[in-house]
């Protein structure tokens, strides 16, 4: 009697440590594949195949790899996360009025977008639509095509403060096709935000890069040009200083509001070309 009675606790026991575990664990790095499914644990043995069904089976602070070239759908991030597809094309179609990547994650969850081609395919309304993260890098992406009403390839308009964005190495194109409407779209949402565009083209959109609300925006090693109407528009309290950049053959005005210049870009062929003021900055 005794030994059964020790059994049956044992057994107890057991079980009750087995229910506290969770069915499913989060892995820090997943894989998506064009030939995946979402049954598998997103291993790179066993990839899955939407980004979507891979962020639910990542970690916090994770990272989502692609294994080969395919389209893997939208997504929305609510928890930082990487998104890694440099080396192929980690496709994200976005059409008939719906955003690409939706960012509404932490106020100090830090946000890494790396690789990815984000085709709006002309009705497509945001490619990067950030609402609220610490930080949100784009690097190595092709975003373009988001037409829809005030479309724009990304809308930055953050809810927290001190909110960071840097857009490195990367082209946006074709995107907005009405006053509202930009290649990118930088506002506060009672907010603040500090962004850095590098070494990034911003072509053939409406307006290339329009600045609002609260924002502090360095443009270096860029080059903003073919836009439909203003090349950089600015207004409100927000700053532009830009440096060693193109801002050549808009339709629009080269710049408007109070955009300072380091005296190193290229300012021509706009209508008109403008003369921003003076910055300092060079020691």
């Amino acid at each position: 009697m005794r030994r059964i009675a020790l059994l049956a606790l044992l057994a107890g026991l057991f079980g009750a440590v087995v229910a506290s575990q969770p069915a499913h664990a989060q892995a820090t790095r997943t894989w998506v594949s064009g030939v995946g499914d979402d049954v598998n644990p997103c291993s790179r043995t066993a990839p899955c195949k939407p980004f979507a069904g891979a962020i639910s089976k990542t970690a916090a602070g994770g990272e989502i790899n692609c294994l080969d070239s395919a389209g893997f759908g939208t997504l929305t991030i609510t928890k930082a996360i990487t998104v890694y597809c440099e080396g192929v094309v980690g496709g994200v179609l976005a059409t008939l009025g719906i955003n690409g990547i939706n960012v509404n994650a932490g106020a100090g969850d830090h946000i890494v977008l790396r690789g990815l081609d984000i085709d709006g395919a002309g009705s497509g309304f945001k490619g990067v639509n950030v609402l609220q993260a610490a930080s949100v890098v784009i690097e190595h992406c092709f975003i373009r095509n988001f037409n829809a009403a005030n479309g724009a390839g990304v809308f930055v308009n953050p809810s927290n403060f001190n909110s960071m964005l840097m857009i490195r190495d990367s082209v946006i194109s074709h995107n907005g096709t009405a006053a509202a409407g930009a290649g990118i779209s930088i506002n506060t949402n009672g907010g603040s935000s500090r962004s850095l565009i590098n070494n990034t083209a911003i072509h053939n959109n409406f307006v290339g890069l329009s600045v609002q609300g609260t924002s502090n925006v360095q443009v270096n090693n860029s080059n903003i040009s073919e836009n439909l109407s203003t090349g950089i528009a600015l207004s409100g309290a927000a700053g532009i200083r830009i440096g060693r950049s193109m801002i050549v053959n808009n339709l629009g005005a080269a710049t408007t509001g109070n955009v300072l210049s380091y005296l190193d870009n290229q300012i021509n062929g706009n209508n008109p070309d403008t003369t921003p003021a003076t910055a300092g900055g060079y020691h």
